[in-house]
């Protein structure tokens, strides 16, 4: 790889790629709430999907389409509005109906077409509204639809999520683009969140979906608002190949950082539009005895709510950081401990630093903000997980998010 440069691009950046967005009827409020992405030529496919048992209908679809179509993809159908979560047989044959009336408008198998859905969980899906809107949608797609279908994903994001890179290497360049939805219900963990990334190079399906879940390894999976994973939580990548470049275990390296690149956009994108999030906080475990005691931490600390609350407040409460880090499951060694706040250490060795508050303080009053824990446990392991604060006005959003 010789460079790999982010663009003001959305899905359909890579060459072949067709998307679109509108209102067909789920959403009461008259805003988008079906998105159609179309590859020109088939695609291979790769998918992660949420460890929630509690798996929404077409999760379960995407994920036996995956296998029976030898991970070949045509089309992903998305509906907002409602997650098709919980609604027993007939959300399944409700999946499974979109997927076919998109194949069929398409002239492409229905094992061929992967379906999403993001809402509310326990509620069947207005299919008069979807069988209306899914050839209204297919008669919008377009090269430059990427935006649309972005906001068309949205529950209760702030803003739309869309990014896309240029990878340059020695054998020539491809691009990969993307868009994702969450604002609420995040902490994916595979992997309400959906993510779709799309490439125009050429990658077989084993190499993909092994790009794929390394990507989100350190971005999508490495992101929390509420601790909370869905039952809906899956990303989704396409490579069509119309770029001419194909991929081998020489450039693989290129399609990571191509597919880690716009995922990092997209993941971070998601905290900063948490809901009612006014901060986004980058919470960094060090000194860790283990990889898994690295991300544990850093875990338990960015789900921690007295954390977020304390942030929130710009209260430099090193204490909260401590007790959380204490009671994750990793190893922990307080006498041998740092909390780090910017770039002010408030407690070391068990001694705090408590004179340095106001000045902590002030940094925590800023909406980009830094914090580290050392373990002390004396490994070289870390890992960082990506959080916001926690405001009255998430509170307020999910005691009424059904009324």
């Amino acid at each position: 790889m010789r460079s790999a440069r982010i663009t003001d691009g959305s899905v359909t950046s890579p060459r072949g790629f067709r998307a679109a967005g509108l209102h067909c009827g789920i959403k009461a409020n008259g805003r988008a709430d079906l998105a159609l992405l179309v590859s020109d030529v088939p695609a291979t496919a790769a998918g992660v999907f949420t460890t929630n048992l509690a798996k929404a209908a077409p999760v379960r679809v995407s994920q036996a389409h995956l296998m029976s179509a030898s991970h070949r993809t045509h089309a992903i159908i998305t509906n907002s509005g409602c997650a098709n979560a919980c609604t027993g047989p007939q959300g399944d044959a409700d999946a499974s109906e979109m997927a076919q009336l998109t194949a069929t408008t398409l002239g492409c198998a229905a094992d061929e077409v992967l379906v999403a859905s993001t809402g509310v969980i326990g509620v069947n899906l207005k299919m008069d509204a979807i069988r209306r809107g899914i050839p209204l949608a297919m008669a919008a797609l377009s090269e430059d639809g990427g935006a649309a279908a972005a906001r068309a994903i949205m529950t209760t994001d702030p803003f739309p999520k869309s990014a896309a890179v240029q990878v340059t290497t020695d054998v020539g360049t491809f691009t990969v683009g993307g868009m994702t939805k969450g604002s609420g219900m995040i902490e994916p963990r595979m992997a309400t969140m959906l993510g779709y990334l799309t490439t125009d190079a050429s990658v077989d399906a084993t190499l993909l979906f092994r790009a794929l879940t390394e990507a989100c390894r350190f971005t999508f999976n490495a992101i929390t608002v509420d601790g909370e994973p869905s039952t809906n939580d899956c990303v989704f990548a396409l490579a069509n190949g119309m770029s001419g470049v194909v991929i081998d275990e020489t450039l693989y390296p290129a399609l990571v950082e191509g597919l880690r690149q716009v995922s990092h956009e997209l993941a971070l994108a998601i905290v900063r539009g948490g809901e009612g999030a006014t901060k986004l906080v980058a919470i960094t475990t060090t000194g860790a005895a283990t990889d898994a005691d690295a991300w544990m931490a850093a875990r338990a600390i960015a789900n921690s709510p007295l954390v977020k609350t304390a942030v929130h407040g710009a209260d430099p409460n090193w204490g909260r950081l401590v007790a959380a880090a204490g009671r994750s499951g990793a190893a922990f060694v307080l006498d041998r401990a740092r909390v780090r706040i910017g770039s002010l250490v408030l407690f070391e060795n068990g001694r705090p630093f408590d004179e340095r508050a106001p000045e902590a303080a002030a940094y925590l009053g800023g909406t980009d903000l830094a914090i580290e824990v050392n373990l002390g446990a004396g490994g070289s392991h870390t890992a960082t997980v990506w959080t916001c604060d926690l405001t009255a006005e998430y509170v307020k959003i999910n005691a009424e998010y059904r009324t």
